[in-house]
């Protein structure tokens, strides 16, 4: 009877911390090699944007970030933009995409003048298939990856630095347009 109790008691205490687990599973990790997810997402003018439709288009470089205009995203957004016709050169476009809404991302596009699409996700549905969305929050974590013109994933980077993170993208592109 007693070892009943103590079991009820024990059972009971895990049940009562069941509302407050995650149960949310997660994306598996996305692997170089595989078919990037593909997902519809607004624009920051609203108009969508399907991944999809940049098949046979060039090289896409989709750049994961946690929130518009906070200083670390700002940072790499405007080296993005600062770098942009050396990645346009190399056949590739550069997706920026955040939870954020469309008007955050407009008015974050604006602020910086910047020259590439920003992509809102405010559902985490991208961010999630990714493999990037944080736990707990809604944010994505800063990640970066490339996409070769079949849509297949052919370099992640998950140790970005804001800063660096055109001029790593620049070099990669450089690297694998080169190799065999």
């Amino acid at each position: 009877m007693k070892q009943a109790n103590k079991l009820l008691k024990t059972l009971t205490l895990f049940l009562s911390w069941l509302p407050f687990v995650n149960t949310t599973v997660q994306a598996e990790t996305l692997q170089v090699g595989q078919v990037a997810p593909r997902f519809e997402l607004k624009t920051q003018t609203g108009a969508l944007f399907n991944l999809a439709s940049r098949q046979q288009q060039g090289w896409t470089v989709l750049y994961f970030y946690p929130k518009a205009d906070t200083p670390g995203c700002t940072k790499q957004a405007c080296a993005f933009r600062d770098s942009i016709q050396l990645i346009r050169n190399q056949n590739a476009d550069v997706f920026g995409i955040s939870t954020d809404s469309v008007e955050s991302l407009q008015a974050f596009q604006q602020k910086y003048h910047l020259n590439f699409t920003l992509l809102s996700d405010p559902d985490a549905l991208a961010t999630e298939a990714y493999g990037v969305k944080m736990p707990v929050v809604k944010y994505a974590k800063r990640r970066t990856f490339i996409l070769d013109p079949d849509l297949v994933v052919r370099k992640i980077d998950d140790d970005v630095d804001p800063a660096q993170d055109a001029q790593r993208v620049a070099d990669a592109l450089k690297q694998l347009q080169s190799a065999p």
